[in-house]
């Protein structure tokens, strides 16, 4: 059976809890950037989202600079371990209704797992509807 570990994406994209506002900023500008995932001491602290930069910095009227994001960072909502087998993914993901959750092993960010990326990947495990009624 498929785990998590096989359908992720790996190694994602992360910052520092020591790097500001502005750098993560940065990489959110980006179209296909979402979120920014953040690391402290190598554990995973949460995310960085443009409405966390909106609402706990600029409508809070700090320096984007010198605003660290171990202090802005929100906890994320759900993290998945890499063992879980895909199909038990996909069933948390839709009643999480999440598009995108970080995979955490131990404290450590090791992945992402996108709804739209499992999806393809169950459809490629499913055996042929005309293969099921041939062996029936």
């Amino acid at each position: 059976m498929s785990r998590v570990r096989e359908a992720m994406i790996p190694e994602p994209r992360t910052l520092e809890a020591s790097a500001s506002a502005q750098e993560a900023g940065e990489h959110l500008v980006e179209p296909d950037v979402r979120a920014v995932y953040v690391s402290e001491d190598e554990r995973f602290a949460g995310v960085i989202t443009r409405k966390t930069l909106v609402e706990r910095v600029v409508a809070a009227g700090r320096d984007p600079r010198e605003t660290r994001l171990g202090e802005i960072v929100e906890p994320p909502n759900w993290t998945i371990d890499p063992e879980v087998p895909l199909d038990e993914a996909f069933a948390l993901l839709e009643e999480w209704d999440a598009e995108r959750v970080p995979v955490v092993d131990g404290g450590v960010l090791v992945g992402v797992l996108s709804r739209s990326v499992l999806q393809r990947r169950l459809a490629e495990d499913d055996p042929p509807a005309e293969l099921d009624q041939q062996h029936v």
